[in-house]
């Protein structure tokens, strides 16, 4: 017997079974194609993040992911 899956969710899996050494080189990848001028701005964000507790990072998580959610909501608000 032959199971499908979909793309999507091929990639799904893939990104949960990614390890922390397969992150870091995308990261890695991403960076290197960055222009310049933004890598101040990137290894500042990192800084922070760094010094930042895990209470802080969850409830910059939640808010990024809130702010993704309703951004047509949001646009909308701000008309």
């Amino acid at each position: 017997m032959v199971i499908y899956f979909s793309p999507l969710l091929r990639n799904f899996v893939k990104k949960l079974s990614m390890t922390t050494q397969d992150i870091k080189k995308k990261i890695n990848k991403v960076i290197d194609e960055v222009p310049e001028s933004y890598l101040p701005d990137i290894l500042s964000y990192l800084n922070q993040l760094k010094k930042s507790t895990p209470e802080n990072i969850d409830t910059l998580q939640n808010f990024r992911k809130i702010l993704k959610e309703d951004r047509s909501l949001l646009q909308k608000l701000a008309k």
